[in-house]
């Protein structure tokens, strides 16, 4: 359901809402094109889903762009995504030649609409390569990094570099991923949609449903880790942490997830995952297609705790959504989950199965405990982490760079 600006002013305040609307004034008409590797699965695709309507809803001229490739490309930059986040692997001519060779291709569908652009935003390293395809662009080019490169295989790192450099603008989840570049650079944390399917509220009566129709019962208390089947997202350790719960703690344990279109890798993730279940009939492993918003928001509802046990993270919204809900979160301490778990206050930073044992533990004996600091969960993402917020960063970023630039060629 696509929906206006008005409709979350119940949520974030008619003030926020108006401030949109003047920040958007100069921007009246401006033609923006949004570039990706995928249009379901992962962050950036549901990030991309209400901002593209709300823009246009600003009397922008916004949209959506997905480029196109084969297995083979997938895989290249599947490696890419691992090596950009300090995965050990080569960086060979083949490689390139396939990366090089596909984005050619999406250039010659893509250079009317992104050369005529205003603002074109790449997201991410897949179509990192456009830039220098499209040699007679008249708008402003930003590259958004959604992932952690904050230690980055240095090869691949270098080679991205050479794609990104000559982008008029950067843009990183937080500090610690800013890398060296020649252009300016800018902090956009991501944002939840509180109206979505996946956010909005539930009764209890379809919660109980959706619970029965997995097959997960509700005798003992959930514990769930929501993500796609993926080696950064450590199923496996979660698997390993409960399994190393006292005796006297009973619970129940559901990994849910699915892949996406642009992460080959997700059915060897998937049965990996399946193999250390070792039988354990308190661990549910549930394959989700992406579509299946309400089932994932039922999911989070009904856990007593939510995990969220990557080694590598660009943000986490997983982590958000769990929070909005109320939930306290035993999050790993890398990456976006640290701007949004604070020990002892929103949930737990762990670096170990036995660290998040020792956490699920105490959340699960003292239930006051859990439910102050869900309260306080919920909270901090209404401050920080709501979709007007992001917005707002957007349209101030789009009018900060283009006056920047008007005034740098004036002057030269």
């Amino acid at each position: 359901m696509r929906r206006t600006l008005s409709a979350y002013e119940p949520v974030v305040g008619a003030h926020s809402i108006s401030q949109l609307r003047q920040l958007a004034t100069d921007l009246a008409g401006a033609r923006v094109v949004h570039v990706n590797s995928t249009r379901e699965g992962g962050g950036v695709a549901e990030i991309l889903t209400w901002l593209i309507p709300l823009m246009n809803d600003l009397e922008l001229e916004a949209s959506w762009e997905v480029i196109e490739g084969s297995d083979e490309f997938y895989r290249v930059t599947k490696a890419f995504h691992n090596a950009l986040q300090g995965s050990s692997q080569p960086l060979t001519g083949k490689m390139i030649e396939a990366y090089e060779r596909t984005l050619e291709m999406n250039a010659v569908r893509l250079r009317p609409i992104l050369s005529e652009a205003d603002f074109v935003f790449i997201h991410d390293p897949q179509p990192a390569g456009l830039f220098d395809l499209c040699p007679h662009k008249k708008g402003i080019w930003l590259w958004r990094c959604h992932i952690d490169v904050s230690h980055p295989n240095r090869r691949f790192w270098q080679y991205l570099k050479s794609k990104v450099s000559s982008y008029h603008a950067s843009i990183f989840s937080m500090p610690d991923f800013a890398q060296s570049l020649p252009h300016p650079q800018f902090l956009i944390a991501p944002s939840i949609d509180p109206l979505s399917e996946k956010n909005c509220e539930l009764t209890d009566s379809e919660i109980a449903a959706t619970l029965e129709r997995l097959g997960v019962p509700d005798d003992l208390p959930i514990l769930t880790q929501i993500s796609r089947f993926d080696r950064f997202k450590d199923p496996v350790g979660v698997i390993e942490a409960f399994n190393r719960l006292s005796p006297s703690i009973h619970a129940r344990l559901v990994l849910a997830g699915g892949g996406a279109t642009d992460d080959p890798e997700g059915a060897a993730v998937l049965q990996e995952v399946r193999e250390s279940v070792n039988g354990n009939g308190r661990i549910h492993v549930l394959e989700l297609p992406p579509d299946v918003h309400r089932t994932i928001n039922a999911l989070q509802r009904a856990s007593t705790a939510v995990l969220q046990k990557s080694t590598k993270e660009g943000f986490g919204l997983t982590v958000t959504e769990a929070m909005w809900k109320g939930k306290p979160v035993i999050g790993g301490n890398v990456g976006g989950i640290r701007m949004q778990v604070h020990s002892h206050h929103t949930g737990f930073l762990i670096n170990t199965p036995e660290g998040a044992a020792l956490r699920i533990q105490e959340l699960l004996r003292s239930p006051a405990l859990a439910e102050r600091m869900g309260r306080q969960a919920k909270a901090f993402v209404t401050e920080n982490f709501l979709l007007n917020r992001h917005l707002r960063e957007y349209l101030t970023l789009m009018l900060g760079v283009r006056r920047g630039l008007t005034n740098h060629l004036v002057a030269h």
